[in-house]
């Protein structure tokens, strides 16, 4: 097993598949009484959180606490980082605290790797800039196939701001390596040129999200990130929503078998409709649910569980 879980590019084929596996396992416990393992009792989790976030902090908490992991939350307001301290001294401050595993969310990209270099403990990237979230691409892949019982050879259309979208590059990172074919659609302004001809031959680039849907097991829409534009990438939140939000006319080109996904949290009426959202189609609330799971098998997996 790796030590780090930096990127979706971390993980082959067959550690992933044991990930997945894992987690199917984790997730059992959720139908129990008590749902804590002794597995990680005197290990310590720290959560370390540069930008706001809630499902990801409170799901990683959730699932250190499962594993009967100590967990200590570090926010960077009301921090020393708000007087001025790098992450490197925050890196070593949390090293004589003896971390076992630091859980990262940071605003720029490639902060997971560099706080590898100094702490001795495992380093778990929860969302790094525009960069990578891992954990996140494992727990969409995870609801993939217990859906629709596989992931190799599904057929996944991953839509809308793909350029700011750390989601995004880990799907397409991820999803690949297990066997799916991934599309990524968009307006040309949103689409990175590195996504279709870099990483895959399985990966495909569309502009016409009408012309994909009918051929998508699963369609992943992404949220529009306005908050890291600093440009117009559209002419208007009505224009993007008429050519590349999934509404219910949309919604009935998908096949009969096909689920809708998304990371959260959404602009509801802009890249997703709130009857699709809420449509027995939707696996919105199902992954926020197997993040707990899929996160307590990286944790348990990451700290030599066997």
């Amino acid at each position: 097993m790796i030590k780090h879980l930096r990127s979706a590019a971390d993980l082959d084929a067959a550690t992933a598949t044991l990930i997945l596996d894992t987690a199917a396992e984790m997730a059992a416990l959720s139908g129990r009484e008590v749902k804590k393992l002794p597995a990680l009792r005197g290990r310590t989790v720290v959560n370390l959180f540069y930008e706001d976030s809630t499902r990801t902090r409170i799901s990683f908490e959730a699932a250190a606490k499962r594993l009967s992991a100590d967990v200590i939350n570090f926010s960077a307001k009301g921090s020393s980082v708000s007087k001025g301290e790098s992450l490197k001294d925050t890196a070593l401050t949390l090293q004589a605290m003896g971390a076992d595993a630091v859980v990262i969310r940071h605003s720029a990209s490639g902060a997971p790797h560099r706080l590898a270099n100094w702490v001795e403990g495992s380093v778990v990237n929860a969302g790094d800039g525009t960069h990578e979230h891992p954990t996140q691409a494992l727990l969409d892949a995870y609801t993939m196939r217990s859906r629709l019982g596989r992931l190799d050879g599904l057929k996944v259309a991953i839509v809308g701001d793909v350029l700011h979208s750390r989601v995004a590059r880990s799907n397409v990172l991820l999803l690949t390596t297990l066997g799916a074919q991934v599309t990524v659609v968009g307006p040309p302004t949103l689409i990175p040129l590195e996504v279709g001809a870099a990483l895959s031959d399985k990966t495909q680039v569309s502009y016409d999200l009408d012309a994909v849907l009918p051929e998508s097991d699963v369609v992943m829409m992404l949220r529009v990130q306005t908050e890291r534009m600093q440009d117009s990438y559209f002419p208007s939140a009505r224009e993007y929503s008429r050519r590349y939000g999934l509404d219910v006319p949309r919604l009935k080109r998908l096949p009969e078998h096909a689920i809708v996904m998304h990371p959260g949290p959404m602009n509801r009426g802009m890249e997703i409709a709130p009857e699709v959202a809420d449509s027995p189609r939707s696996t919105i609330v199902e992954q926020v649910a197997n993040g707990v799971s899929v996160r307590m098998a990286v944790l348990y997996l990451l700290l030599g569980g066997k």
